[in-house]
This record gives C-alpha cells, sequence and structure tokens, in this order.
C-alpha cells in the first residue's frame, strides 16, 4: 500500500486540517515564542479550502500572524503561507519548516 505523504486528499467532510506533524511543528514554535514572553495565545480552524494557525499576542485583539496550508496551491505557490497581522504574505513555500523560518531570531528587530 503505497501513500502520498505530502498532502493526503481531505476528510470526506471536505475539511482541511493540520496533520499531526504538522502541528507538532507549530506548537514547537509556539512553544518557544511564548516562553520568549512574544506570543500569549492561538487558535485553530479548519476551513473547507485551507486551515489556519492563527498567533495572538492578546486573545481580544486580531491575530499577529497566521499559517495557512492551501492544499490548493501546493504544485503552484506552495500550499503554506505565512500571512502578517495587514495580510501581508510574509513567507511562501511548499514546505512548512521552510515557511516557519521567517520566526528565527534575529529575522525581526523593533523600530522606534
Amino acid at each position: 500500500m503505497a501513500l502520498d505523504q505530502q498532502f493526503p486528499s481531505a476528510p470526506s467532510s471536505g475539511v482541511t486540517f493540520f496533520e499531526r506533524r504538522e502541528l507538532d511543528q507549530l506548537m514547537r514554535l509556539y512553544g518557544r515564542m511564548v516562553a520568549a514572553g512574544e506570543w500569549r495565545d492561538y487558535g485553530i480552524a479548519g476551513l473547507a479550502d485551507h486551515a489556519v494557525f492563527s498567533i495572538f499576542r492578546h486573545a481580544a485583539e486580531a491575530p499577529l500572524y497566521r499559517v495557512e496550508k492551501r492544499p490548493a496551491l501546493a504544485r503552484k505557490q506552495g500550499a503554506w503561507a505565512v500571512i502578517g497581522q495587514g495580510g501581508m504574505i510574509l513567507k511562501r513555500g511548499h514546505e512548512l519548516a521552510q515557511v516557519l523560518k521567517v520566526f528565527e531570531k534575529g529575522k525581526f528587530s523593533v523600530v522606534d
């Protein structure tokens, strides 16, 4: 039995969601950023055409970042995208690990 591990088909209900290894990568990043005092809350949504991992500084605010998985774009621009607060795409790619590198220490700096 051969399985395509890259982007399996959505369940019969038509909902796109994260796989276990993808959630593991997202939660490891989230844990590091919470420990650093940068992030405070998160939300996960599984929708018909994409899955979203939203990152919040405070639960009552709009998300700082959204990590989206859109399987329909897997062969084109890449299924993964990190989207900033204003809706700007900060990074897009085919692999989650590569896209999450946008959060590496030293990438962002405070501007006065």
